[in-house]
């Protein structure tokens, strides 16, 4: 383990993209990129000493200037959909592209903050801070916003995100973490052991546009109450209990073998979950397997469409307020 931050500058299509290693004593070790603030790599401890990959990650970086399955970044301004890219606000109409799949604009636009190379601000053995500006009227969103995420590594074999937000005028704020986590390399998403805090779903059309419905996951396949086999598919937000902006376990995932054990903490309303039924064939890190219900995403946010549905968790952020979105990945050796 070294005592300063490991920082590797790739020049990847006349861009310099920044790759910044943490690590702690344990043998934990994370690799975070400028663009798009991805988490590329996440490696973890097992009880026999080895340490295992869990999340995946492109093998070359050219693969995250386009990024379609937005493997591992930071999402923003707004995570997940807006039904036909158009809202009001405050009384005045905003056109979003429309970007994604039945008519939506999708995970921020064209290039949002995926396709974007961060500012890496400060980094440590064992945390890095990046930070991003979007100027008023990029991707048709209202007012400016300054943005950082924090990574940190923790000694415990942990990995927190937060992600704090500011603005000069109102204007939308909803973003997550786009991970796939796989806690077994040669495994799919369908055998690994899952349980969800959340008596509730947010069902959805066909373009994942949600019906405003809040339904009961009680004798349904959304019964994720108890820890369970996955089994099939699944692409569906969960409204997670507990009290609103207080960071809570919303959820655990277990390896298929029982060996390792991921819990999610977050303060965030809602958790995307997602089995990448979608996700191309792509060789991955090493040679890492990636591909068709291969990974599985646990995506802490507010809720797809907020703003279209009063009901709903609100995604507006106003001048003097600070969003502030904490996940964190906890991982245990079974």
């Amino acid at each position: 383990m070294t005592s300063t931050a490991q920082c590797i500058d790739h020049n990847v299509g006349g861009e310099t993209i920044t790759e910044v290693i943490l690590e702690n004593k344990s043998g934990a070790r994370a690799s975070i990129l400028s663009f798009g603030a991805v988490l590329r790599d996440l490696q973890v401890p097992l009880k026999d000493g080895s340490v295992r990959r869990v999340v995946l990650g492109f093998e070359k970086l050219e693969s995250y200037i386009e990024n379609g399955p937005y493997l591992g970044t930071v999402v923003g301004r707004v995570c997940n959909r807006i039904d036909k890219g158009a809202f009001t606000l405050d009384g005045k109409s905003y056109q979003l592209p429309v970007n994604g799949d039945g008519n939506v604009h999708l995970h921020g636009g064209v290039k949002g903050f995926t396709r974007r190379n961060w500012t890496v601000e400060s980094a440590t053995v064992s945390s890095v801070k990046l930070g991003i500006t979007s100027p008023d009227g990029e991707e048709g969103y209202p007012g400016k916003v300054e943005v950082s995420c924090l990574y940190e590594l923790t000694e415990d074999n942990g990995l927190c995100l937060t992600i704090n937000g500011q603005c000069d005028s109102p204007t939308l704020l909803n973003m997550t973490n786009h991970s796939y986590f796989n806690l077994a390399s040669d495994a799919g998403a369908a055998d690994h052991w899952l349980e969800i805090n959340a008596d509730l779903i947010t069902p959805a059309h066909s373009n994942q546009i949600p019906t405003g419905e809040i339904l009961s996951v009680k004798n349904t396949a959304f019964d994720f109450r108890s820890l369970r086999k996955v089994g099939q598919d699944y692409e569906v937000n969960f409204a997670v209990n507990g009290p609103r902006e207080e960071k809570a376990r919303v959820a655990r995932l277990q390896s298929p073998e029982k060996d390792l054990e991921m819990e999610v903490w977050s303060n965030q309303p809602g958790l995307l979950f997602y089995t990448a039924a979608g996700l191309p064939e792509i060789v991955g890190i090493d040679g890492q397997k990636i591909g068709v219900s291969r990974g599985l995403c646990l995506e802490t946010a507010g809720f797809a469409d907020a703003i279209n549905n009063r009901y709903f968790p609100s995604p507006i952020l106003r001048p003097g307020q600070i969003y502030e979105h904490i996940c964190e990945y906890r991982f245990n050796a079974l």
